[in-house]
Parts: structure tokens; sequence; C-alpha cells
């Protein structure tokens, strides 16, 4: 099922992110450059199942490797250090962060030939899309 997410992504729209950044308690400088940003998502599993997702942007290239159903301790772009699992629910990849008391979700999934990130905090709902490069 994680295949369908498999290959080069770019982002192509981006919905209330700063917003999302905000109620995550991102920074004003590391929001400005998080909405300047037009990352390429990579994503691939291996043999094993180990799932690698990479995020590459002219600031920062962060890679985070995990299985499905395994938490693990996560450090984000922003810095936060997070309690992190990835499961698939009907078709989706939700990765659920935890820290500090605080939890956000973000959910990503196919549609159309697209791949959207539903981000979630609280009541703050972004959505970023991406397009498969060839």
């Amino acid at each position: 099922m994680v295949e369908q997410f498999v290959g080069n992504w770019k982002l192509t729209s981006s919905e209330n992110f700063d917003e999302y950044m905000k109620a995550i308690g991102v920074g004003f400088a590391t929001r400005q450059m998080g909405n300047m940003a037009k990352p390429n998502l990579v994503i691939s599993v291996d043999d094993a199942g180990l799932i690698s997702m990479k995020s590459q942007t002219t600031f920062k290239t962060t890679e985070t490797q995990f299985k499905l159903d395994e938490e693990f301790d996560e450090a984000t772009a922003d810095d936060r250090k997070t309690k992190t699992i990835f499961t698939l629910e009907n078709g989706k990849l939700v990765q659920k962060q935890t820290w500090d008391g605080k939890t956000t979700t973000l959910e990503r999934e196919i549609q159309d030939g697209k791949l959207t990130a539903k981000c979630v905090m609280d009541d703050v709902v972004a959505v970023r899309t991406y397009e498969k490069e060839a």
C-alpha cells in the first residue's frame, strides 16, 4: 500500500501553512523560511519495509526513516523533538507527532495522481499539494 507514495514529489500549492506552523509553535524567522521553501519530497521503501521520506529545499534537507506502526524519536525540520508514529489508514499515510503534551497529525494521501498532505493541529488545518515528477 505504501508503494503508491513512492517517488519524487514537488510542492505545487500550500494553504494555511503559516497558521499551522504558528499552531505548532514555530518561531517567526523559521516560519518565513518555511513559507518560502518549495520542498521536493522523495519517498522510497526498501526490501525490509524501511520507508524513507526526504524533504529537500534550498534551506535544509531533512530525512526521516521509519517502519509502519513503530514509534520512534524524530527531530523535526523546525527542531521539535517528537515521538512519532506512521500508520496506514484507509489508504492514507498518517504521521502522528507528540511532544510537550501536544499532538499534531499529518495525513498524506494520493488523489487524482497528486499527493496531498493535510496538517492538523487542534482546529488549524493546512493542506499542501505535491505533483509527481517524471
